[in-house]
């Protein structure tokens, strides 16, 4: 780990110099390129600064107590200046290889999100609005930006599906461990006796593709529909034909967008998610060939996984991967995510250090 650290660090100090020289300042790509990855290795040479430091008093330590000849005070001080660095040296070692786990190459992207309604009918789209604002409430907090790319909405308010992007730095990062089926179980406003209902509603969370990773080939893979948009209750309905409908002949995979007024927008928009679906297919793929190696991973892909119960009645939420429950449903539900996510991404971090010390 040590060598890799000094190669790292090695390479910190050369991207530093690099960084200085007015022909890298002047190449605004290689200028932006390097500064990534400085931006990237520093908190790692930073800790081992630290590391390096708390290492130097041990040996201090240990050198004049191998010497001897001191007085009773002055050698107490020395065992506990030992003791204290031994200690921060173990601290560090742990946050060191936290540090140096494999990066998700994914998780500086903006995300796309599509929530729909499962099982339990108009409830289900009520929860998948409610879910919506969730995440609409939590990306403000980060001070994220949303764009609905398309809405299916119902009579009653809820949606039997929307799409919508989220950007900000980090987005994915936070919100890839929302992808997969979440329950509801609530007393619903029609119910006249009283019963809780258990409703669901899947959640898919797809890294933003860049155009330059998935050229599409409009003519050979692309099937491109264009047709009146329809909206709840005859509400927002677009009189012109401008909704767009993309089938990719390749997979069979289909996306449609009806959410503005211009044609070109709203294919715009719809070839935005169909690269996110595109580029979601292969890191499923990555992730599944990751999960067979591995024997302990925190679910952050497979659509049909029941990830979390909200019960409405107890004010509880469980997240069933990591046996987590907590009594602060309303505040979580008004975006007050953190605690979950938190917990979602310390177990994973724990997942990838045991199945790397296996190794």
């Amino acid at each position: 780990m040590f060598e890799k650290l000094k190669a790292l660090e090695d390479k910190f100090n050369e991207i530093n110099e690099k960084l200085m020289q007015p022909e890298t300042v002047n190449n605004t790509s290689l200028y932006t390129s390097l500064m990534k990855e400085y931006k990237t290795l520093t908190p790692i040479v930073e800790k081992f600064g630290e590391y390096k430091k708390a290492k130097a008093a041990n040996d201090e330590a240990i050198e004049l107590l191998d010497a001897g000849g001191m007085d009773k005070d002055f050698k107490e001080m020395v065992q506990m200046q030992l003791e204290e660095s031994k200690e921060d040296m173990a601290k560090l070692e742990e946050e060191l290889k936290l540090l140096l786990l494999p990066k998700d190459p994914n998780d500086e992207r903006n995300v796309i999100i599509e929530i729909r309604g499962g099982a339990g009918g108009e409830e289900a789209a009520l929860f998948a609005g409610s879910l919506y604002r969730m995440y609409s409430m939590y990306a403000a907090s980060k001070g994220w930006t949303i764009e609905v790319m398309n809405a299916n909405e119902t009579e009653l308010g809820g949606y039997k599906e929307i799409t919508f992007s989220v950007s900000g730095e980090g987005a994915y990062s936070r919100l890839k461990y929302e992808s997969g089926v979440h329950r509801v179980q609530r007393v619903p406003e029609t119910e006249s006796q009283g019963r809780v209902h258990t409703s669901t509603v899947t959640v898919a969370v797809l890294p933003e593709a860049d155009e330059v990773e998935l050229d599409l080939n409009e003519e050979k893979d692309l099937k491109i529909d264009v047709f009146r948009s329809s909206g709840a209750g005859g509400q927002h309905i677009n009189k012109t034909s401008s909704a767009i409908r993309i089938t990719h002949l390749p997979t069979g995979m289909v996306v449609e967008c009806q959410d503005e007024r211009s044609q070109f927008k709203n294919k715009e928009k719809a070839l935005k998610v169909l690269r996110s679906r595109l580029l979601d297919q292969k890191v499923q793929a990555q992730n599944k060939e990751i999960a067979d190696n591995r024997r302990s991973q925190v679910g952050t892909g497979d659509r049909s996984e029941r990830i979390r119960t909200y019960n409405y009645p107890e004010g509880r939420i469980s997240d069933h991967r990591i046996g987590l429950t907590i009594y602060r449903l309303e505040q979580v539900l008004n975006g007050a995510l953190d605690e979950i996510i938190d917990a979602l991404a310390t177990a994973d971090q724990a997942a990838k250090l045991a199945s790397q010390e296996e190794e």
